[in-house]
């Protein structure tokens, strides 16, 4: 099996569509459908490789997550990108101040998404 991606997001279509990305590209998706959720994945796993994540979702947002995720010694290594409807200058400025490798916006380009995955998991 290719690295493990973590996806956060609360939409299911989202998830859906790139994990089929992601798995087509030999990666093993694994899902979270908010901030809190993927936090508890983080935690419980130690073969997440790479985050994807959305901004907007209920009980915990995704630079919050990240925010958060950032603090532990795991955060300091796995990459984080973020992927959202947002393209408001001062959340992309936040998101690369918490550390996020990246910022696409939806909708996505499938074989953009996992070109900067691979550019982004094998630097």
């Amino acid at each position: 099996m290719g690295k493990r991606i973590l996806i956060v997001d609360d939409s299911e279509v989202v998830r859906q569509q790139v994990a089929i990305a992601l798995g087509q590209a030999g990666y093993e998706p694994v899902e979270a459908v908010d901030g809190a959720d993927g936090l508890s994945v983080l935690e419980k796993r130690d073969d997440i490789e790479m985050v994807i994540c959305d901004v907007n979702m209920p009980v915990m947002d995704g630079l919050a997550m990240v925010e958060q995720f950032r603090k532990t010694e795991k955060g300091k290594k796995v990459p984080v990108m973020m992927l959202t409807t947002e393209g408001d200058p001062s959340l992309i400025k936040r998101a690369k101040a918490a550390g996020a490798k990246g910022w696409m916006v939806k909708p996505f380009d499938a074989t953009l998404l996992i070109k900067t995955v691979n550019k982004i998991t094998t630097s």
